[in-house]
C-alpha cells in the first residue's frame, strides 16, 4: 500500500532540487518509500535504516536492492525535502479526501511538546540577559563618562531615558582610545578603556544577537536556536523539569492527520489563528466546524472564529466549571450577579450596586486589545457576609470584559447543542488518541533533527505514516484491496452533521 501510495504522489518538485551532473543519485521516490516504511515501523535512527537495508527484505524491495547510506539519507530528510515536504503531505491528505476518508469539512485541534534534540542545559532566557545587558550597559556608561571628563572631552552622554546603541558605545570608545594615544590618563582609566574596547562591546553585542535570535519567546538553546524550553508532561523526573521543544499542532478528522503545524510558543491559545490560516492556505478551502478544548478560548480566537463560514465548537477555560452545582449556587461570583444593562450597573446578593467607574484596555502577548469594564460598590463596610463576598481591605471591585461574555454565551449555547455535544464527545478519541499512537504506541517522544524546518519534516514524515497505517487498518478490516472502499467511506460518514456538499458520501 505505502508503495502505490507514493507512485501516486507528484515529486517533480524535489526532483528540481537536483542540479545534475556528476555520479548518478538515488532517486526521491525510493528514498521517499524508505523513510516512510521506517517511521511506520517507529524507526527514525538514519544509521538503524541503513541497517534495515542491508538486512530486512521489505526494505530491500522498496529500495529496490540500492543501499544508501546514512548519510545520504539523513541528507535527503534534511536537506533535500526542505522545501518540497508541505507539498507532499497535502497531495497524501488530497488523495485520502479524493477516497473518501476525510471530508475536510471538520478539524479537531490540539496540540503537545515534543522535545528537541538540542541539549537541555544549554539554556539562554530572556530575563537574564536583558538584566546583564542593562548592567553592563550602565557601567560601560559610567567608564566612559569618567574617562571624557578626564580627558576634557565632549560628553556623548544620553539622557536617563534614552539609551545608546551598541554602535554608539563603540563610536564613543574609538574617540576616547583616539584621544587617549595622545594625552596622559591615569593607568586605571586606560585600563577600563581597554576593557570596555576588548570585553563589554563584544558581550553587548552577544547580547544583542542572543535577543534578536530569541525574538518574542523567553528563551531557546544554543545548540537548537529555534527550540524554546517548555514543561514536558513526559517528564522522566515528574518535576516538571523545563526542557527545549516544539509545540506541534495538529488537526485531525476520522483519526486520519489533516493538516499539522509547528510553533515556538509553549502555549495553544496564540497558535489557534495562525494554524487555521494554515490549513487555508494548504487546500485553498477553510472547514466549516472547528473544535477545540479551553486551551484554544480566548476573546481573539473567537472573534476570528465568529467570521463568515466558520462553526467553532471551542470551549473556555471555566466552560466545565459552569456546569456545576457549587459554581451556580455561589451567588457572590462576578457571573451570578445580577446585571442591568439599561444602568449599567451589577447588584450583589445582600442589594448592593456595583456602578461603573471607567474603562481600562488590556493588551495580550499577542498585541490583542480587549476592553474591560470596572465596576465598584458604594460602600461594603458593615455588610454582615462581606467574608464570603470581598476580601480586599475597601470596598468590592469587580472587572467584566462584556464582549468577551457575549461571545462564552454564543459558544455556551453552541456546546449544549446537539451538534456540540456529538463533537465534544468525538474531540478526545481524535487528536488525543492520534498523539498517544505516535508519541507512545510510536514511540516518537523526541526530534532528531535541528530547526524549526527539520522539525516539520521529521513530524511531517510522523504524520504520512500515521495516515498511511489508518488506511492499513480500514483495509485490513473491510478486506484487501479497494474493492469494498464503500464500506470504508459509509463506516466514517456515521457524522450526522456533515450532511452537506462535500462531505463523506457513499455514491
Amino acid at each position: 500500500m505505502l508503495n502505490s501510495i507514493v507512485d501516486r504522489l507528484d515529486v517533480s518538485q524535489v526532483l528540481a532540487s537536483y542540479k545534475g551532473g556528476g555520479n548518478s543519485c538515488f532517486h526521491p521516490r525510493m528514498m521517499l518509500k524508505v523513510l516512510l516504511y521506517a517511521y511506520l515501523n517507529n524507526i527514525y535512527s538514519s544509521r538503524k535504516i541503513e541497517r534495515q537495508l542491508q538486512e530486512h527484505i521489505h526494505y530491500m524491495w522498496l529500495s529496490g536492492g540500492a543501499r544508501p547510506d546514512f548519510r545520504t539519507i539523513n541528507y535527503f530528510r534534511g536537506k533535500r525535502l526542505k522545501d518540497s515536504f508541505d507539498a507532499i503531505f497535502t497531495r497524501v491528505v488530497e488523495l485520502l479526501h479524493s477516497e473518501g476518508f476525510v471530508s475536510l469539512e471538520v478539524q479537531y485541534i490540539d496540540g503537545t511538546k515534543i522535545e528537541s534534540v538540542a541539549n537541555k542545559y544549554t539554556f539562554v532566557w530572556r530575563g537574564s540577559i536583558e538584566t546583564y545587558d542593562t548592567r553592563l550597559r550602565e557601567k560601560t556608561r559610567r567608564i566612559l563618562s569618567e574617562a571624557e571628563e578626564v580627558l576634557e572631552m565632549e560628553s556623548h552622554e544620553t539622557r536617563p531615558d534614552e539609551e545608546l546603541s551598541v554602535e554608539e558605545f563603540q563610536a564613543r570608545t574609538s574617540r576616547i582610545k583616539e584621544k587617549m594615544n595622545s594625552t596622559d590618563v591615569p593607568k586605571k582609566i586606560k585600563k577600563a578603556v581597554e576593557k570596555t574596547a576588548k570585553e563589554y562591546i563584544p558581550k553587548m553585542l552577544e547580547y544583542e544577537r542572543a535577543l534578536d535570535i530569541m525574538g518574542k519567546r523567553n528563551s531557546y538553546s544554543k545548540t537548537d536556536e529555534d527550540a524554546t524550553f517548555m514543561r514536558m508532561k513526559e517528564d522522566a523526573m515528574k518535576n516538571g523539569q523545563l526542557k527545549p521543544g516544539y509545540n506541534i499542532q495538529i488537526a485531525t478528522e476520522n483519526q486520519f492527520i489533516t493538516n499539522y503545524a509547528v510553533y515556538h510558543r509553549p502555549t495553544d491559545t496564540l497558535t489557534l489563528i495562525p494554524f487555521l490560516e494554515s490549513f487555508e492556505k494548504r487546500y485553498g478551502r477553510q472547514s466549516r466546524v472547528v473544535v477545540a478544548d479551553s486551551g484554544y478560548g480566548s476573546e481573539q480566537n473567537y472573534e476570528y472564529l465568529f467570521g463568515p463560514n466558520l462553526i467553532p465548537y471551542v470551549k473556555y477555560n471555566m466552560f466545565h466549571q459552569e456546569q456545576k452545582r457549587k459554581y451556580k449556587k455561589n451567588a457572590f461570583l462576578v457571573q451570578n450577579l445580577f446585571y442591568n444593562p439599561k444602568g449599567n450597573y451589577y447588584v450583589c446578593p445582600m442589594g448592593q450596586y456595583l456602578f461603573f467607574i471607567r474603562e481600562e484596555k488590556r493588551k495580550s502577548d499577542a498585541g490583542y486589545i480587549s476592553q474591560v469594564s470596572i465596576y465598584r460598590a458604594a460602600k461594603c463596610l458593615g455588610c454582615p457576609v462581606r467574608g464570603l463576598c470581598n476580601k480586599a481591605m475597601g470596598n468590592r471591585q469587580i472587572e467584566v470584559n462584556h464582549t468577551l461574555n457575549q461571545y462564552k454565551e454564543k459558544i455556551r449555547y453552541m456546546l449544549n447543542s446537539e451538534e456540540g455535544i456529538f463533537h465534544r464527545k468525538k474531540r478526545p478519541v481524535e487528536p488525543e488518541a492520534v498523539f498517544a499512537d505516535i508519541k507512545e504506541a510510536g514511540k516518537f517522544r523526541r526530534f532528531r533533527l535541528r530547526g524549526i524546518n527539520g522539525v516539520g519534516i521529521e513530524f511531517g514524515l510522523k504524520a504520512i505514516a500515521h495516515n498511511i497505517k489508518k488506511i492499513a487498518a480500514c483495509r485490513g478490516k473491510y478486506g484487501f484491496g479497494w474493492d469494498n472502499l464503500q464500506k470504508v467511506i459509509s463506516n466514517y460518514a456515521k457524522n450526522p452533521f456533515l450532511k452537506h456538499e462535500g462531505s463523506l458520501r457513499v455514491a
